[in-house]
């Protein structure tokens, strides 16, 4: 859970967001770096996309952007998120 919404991985992609609502945020780690001993996400695609099975997946995306760093990818993913599912 991340600011009461579910955040669920999968390898390098992150789905932010409930498949039962409208739309969910995809977020996927494009490239890495070593921080100390630890991998840390370096650039992250973000996606807004419509949850509907029955579109095309590239119909689906509504918004899409590339961030440095995790958390800026999450900071923007929940205010696009915030606004898409408060229409």
């Amino acid at each position: 859970m991340y600011k009461g919404k579910p955040l669920v991985r999968s390898g390098n992609v992150l789905y932010y967001g409930s498949m039962k609502d409208r739309y969910v945020c995809r977020l996927e780690i494009k490239s890495t770096k070593k921080v100390k001993d630890m991998d840390v996400a370096d650039k992250v695609a973000v996606q807004l996309m419509l949850t509907d099975p029955a579109m095309q997946s590239r119909k689906q995306i509504v918004k899409n952007s590339e961030k440095s760093g995790l958390y800026l990818a999450m900071d923007i993913a929940d205010a696009w998120l915030t606004r898409a599912l408060a229409k």
